[in-house]
């Protein structure tokens, strides 16, 4: 008998999360970036190994750009692509941490040329949202200063807002801005948008249609991120994730590499506070994958949150409910634990299989000879890769 119940597998049925274009490209360390044969060599290549983890998975339907990375010349034709490919185009994010002028600063800098060129940028993304009908447009910012007295950090946070609203009142009427934070790298005396506080306060200042998009990667050691989760959607604020994982600093491990039961735990808040299928949070990957194959990577980290959030939808609320009311410590805790440790993965294997899909899709993929294939094919030109 399957552990899933008919409603579960329907909820599970509207799942969907967002592919990185950048997934798919050549990155790696800090020291070195590693070569794969195959790797797409433009942004239409990306999609298309985008739509090999969709066909197999049903899982991914959309891809997000980076700006400049993804640019192309014609857009309507990159829409069209990925159309073709039964994908449509999603966030799009953009880039203001590889430029020279950005050495400083660029949303926050104190030179207003400087400051004007990075707003100009972010209103070209929103052009290019416009061409591809995306909704949304994520900012990151690599931005802050490395030692004390360098930077009037008031003044960034001032800069900032007025920069933020410039963009903001650039979007249209169905068009979100969402801001991302980071605790520091590549700025270690202090970020400009270090944590979810600062992010919440000054999407807050823009208005409804600016929120903040929450990086499960981004924490300190220790830090209660579903406690995070639980904040932002109870104060409507919490646009999209982007899910990845790290062991120590960085976080671009595939998501429920380095803490499984942490990614549990995110999805059962998501779940609790109804943000599971909510067309207002987007479920993103934020991920390179420099050692392992980049379609399979992807496969296993799409196969990864729907595991987790197929667990999450398995806690017993009322019993959990009943627990907590009578302050049952351990029969609360016990609740979540029955669910974590359910194995969901025979019960969804079947239920792939019952729609037509590979009830093992990384080894459907690994017998498509999709990989071989495209080495084959894509020789020549330059591979896409970090910063490009």
């Amino acid at each position: 008998m399957s552990t899933l119940s008919p409603e579960i597998l329907s909820t599970l049925e509207s799942q969907a999360i967002e592919l990185p274009s950048w997934a798919f490209g050549n990155s790696g360390t800090r020291f070195r970036v590693f070569p794969t044969a195959g790797t797409p060599r433009d942004p239409f290549e990306k999609i298309a190994d985008a739509a090999q983890v969709h066909r197999l998975t049903a899982l991914a339907p959309t891809v997000a750009l980076h700006i400049p990375w993804d640019l192309v010349d014609d857009f309507g034709a990159l829409r069209r692509h990925a159309e073709d490919l039964g994908m449509t185009l999603g966030t799009i994010n953009s880039n203001t941490f590889q430029d020279e002028d950005y050495k400083f600063g660029a949303l926050t800098h104190h030179d207003e040329r400087i400051r004007r060129k990075a707003i100009d940028h972010h209103l070209a993304c929103i052009d290019v949202m416009d061409a591809t009908g995306s909704r949304d447009l994520k900012i990151w910012l690599a931005e802050g200063s490395n030692y004390p007295g360098q930077n009037d950090m008031r003044g960034r946070q001032d800069r900032l807002q007025d920069s933020l609203q410039q963009i903001y009142a650039r979007l249209g009427d169905d068009q979100r801005l969402v801001l991302e934070y980071k605790f520091f790298e590549p700025s270690f005396y202090h970020t400009d948008v270090p944590d979810w506080g600062t992010s919440y306060a000054q999407v807050a200042a823009l208005g409804d249609k600016a929120l903040v998009c929450l990086d499960t990667g981004h924490h300190a050691p220790g830090t209660n991120i579903e406690f995070i989760v639980m904040q932002l959607l109870r104060l409507g604020k919490l646009g999209s994730f982007d899910f990845n994982s790290r062991f120590y600093a960085d976080d671009d491990l595939i998501v429920g590499a380095a803490d499984p039961f942490q990614l549990f735990r995110i999805l059962t808040e998501v779940v609790r506070g109804g943000g599971l299928n909510n067309p207002d949070v987007a479920f993103m990957l934020d991920q390179c994958h420099n050692i392992e194959d980049k379609i399979p990577g992807q496969i296993r980290s799409v196969l990864n949150v729907q595991e987790m959030t197929a667990r999450a939808l398995l806690v017993d609320r009322d019993a959990l409910t009943a627990a907590q009311q009578a302050n049952d410590v351990l029969a609360a805790n016990a609740v979540l634990m029955d669910a974590f440790y359910t194995d969901v993965r025979p019960a969804l294997a079947e239920w792939r299989e019952s729609r037509g899909l590979p009830a093992d899709p990384m080894a459907a993929f690994a017998a498509s000879g999709y990989l071989p294939r495209t080495a084959e094919e894509r020789v020549g030109g330059t591979q896409a890769g970090w910063g490009a």
